[in-house]
């Protein structure tokens, strides 16, 4: 499969100038992408506050919108009808799919974007869109036969729904393409649709900012979309970790018609050093490692990864803290580990009161010593 455009391959250098460029489009004029990390990270909660307040996109600048949808919370996404705005088309050229093609889209049309990002992308490929959305299994069997479909874009278990009730049927498909995203891609699964001869690959991305990442082979790392610029950053804070540690996923769109700056999507990932064999040069990622937004509730109160930090910023010599949450069979417990060279352990326990507004145990550990898989706070409750 050849390459989608000139972009992927291009050099860092060339991409950072790329990058830049795009960025003082958008009225964000940076010397180097470095200087990202002195802008504010924009959460999920503060954007619905912030839309609230200013409905309906919280006071950001838009052009060019032709449709709006709902996430919970509630959120508010805009659209526009450009070809291909949500730059999906990149991963579907990736999965095999264009001219010839017929697409049984079966994201949701109703209220969230899915529907509509898949479809924009088909479109731009070459592909013919059956605009199915979901649900209506028996439906979606009948159709797919008679449009001669041959690719799937849709959630990762809802094809196999549609393959069970085709064989419950005895009706043959000429499915041999799935692209699929919104949920996770089980290995057992994509085993089971390489055995009906049917290739799946996934892609990551979110209503706010579009496509963030995508497969080019099965099980393969997810590479960088090139309308975007990713950052893995300590959870509840700013700042970027090292490379092959886990953290969460900040975003920042390079579209001018919806300029999201360092979006935090409360996902957990890590970069994976080293090349792509298809000769792609982005960042690529290790898919989805968890959530972010590890706030939990400690005798009644929560906790939450913004807090660390702030617990962690109060002391220059400490590096890192760690919130474990367990149960001692009458009540939780909380003991905060904290990464330093000595220190004043007192100190430290007087902070954590102040700050997490909850006492706890605090143990001192050396520096590099507690895990770097991106958990800010571990519950370790059974629940149950």
């Amino acid at each position: 499969m050849s390459h989608f455009d000139d972009l992927e391959t291009r050099s860092a250098d060339a991409r950072e100038a790329g990058q830049l460029a795009a960025l003082a489009d958008m009225g964000v004029a940076l010397k180097g992408l470095d200087e990202l990390t002195g802008l504010p990270v924009l959460r999920k909660s503060e954007l619905s506050q912030r839309q609230s307040q200013t409905p309906p996109f919280g006071g950001i600048q838009t052009h060019n919108i032709t449709r709006v949808f709902q996430s919970p919370g509630p959120i508010y996404e805009p659209g526009g009808s450009s070809a291909d705005w949500w730059r999906f088309s990149r991963f579907l050229h990736a999965a095999g799919i264009g001219k010839g093609d017929v697409v049984q889209n079966t994201f949701s049309y109703h209220f969230t974007p899915a529907g509509a990002m898949f479809e924009s992308a088909a479109v731009a490929v070459g592909a013919k869109v059956f605009a199915a959305g979901p649900g209506q299994t028996e439906l979606q069997v009948r159709a797919a036969a008679d449009l001669g479909v041959t690719a799937y874009a849709g959630t990762p278990d809802y094809l196999q729904s549609i393959l069970a009730k085709a064989d419950e049927m005895g009706v043959a498909l000429g499915i041999t393409k799935a692209a699929v995203s919104g949920g996770p891609l089980f290995p057992q699964v994509r085993e089971a649709y390489a055995a009906r001869g049917i290739t799946c690959l996934q892609c990551y991305g979110t209503a706010d900012v579009g496509h963030i990442s995508y497969e080019v082979a099965a099980g393969a790392p997810m590479i960088v979309d090139e309308g975007v610029i990713v950052e893995i950053v300590t959870p509840g804070t700013g700042d970027p970790v090292a490379e092959g540690e886990v953290g969460e996923v900040v975003v920042t769109a390079l579209n001018p018609d919806y300029p999201l700056i360092r979006f935090g999507t409360g996902d957990l990932s890590a970069v994976v050093a080293g090349p792509s064999e298809c000769g792609r040069t982005n960042m690529r990622l290790a898919g989805w490692r968890g959530r972010a937004d590890q706030a939990t509730k400690v005798k009644g109160m929560f906790v939450r990864p913004e807090q660390v930090a702030a617990l962690v910023a109060r002391h220059a010599e400490m590096s890192r803290a760690r919130v474990e949450v367990g149960h001692d069979g009458k009540a939780d417990t909380m003991v905060v580990k904290i990464e330093c060279e000595g220190g004043d352990a007192a100190a430290y326990a007087a902070s954590v009161t102040d700050v997490l507004k909850l006492r706890g145990d605090v143990e001192i550990v050396a520096p590099g010593t507690l895990p770097r898989d991106g958990m800010v706070i571990a519950d370790t409750r059974e629940v149950g």
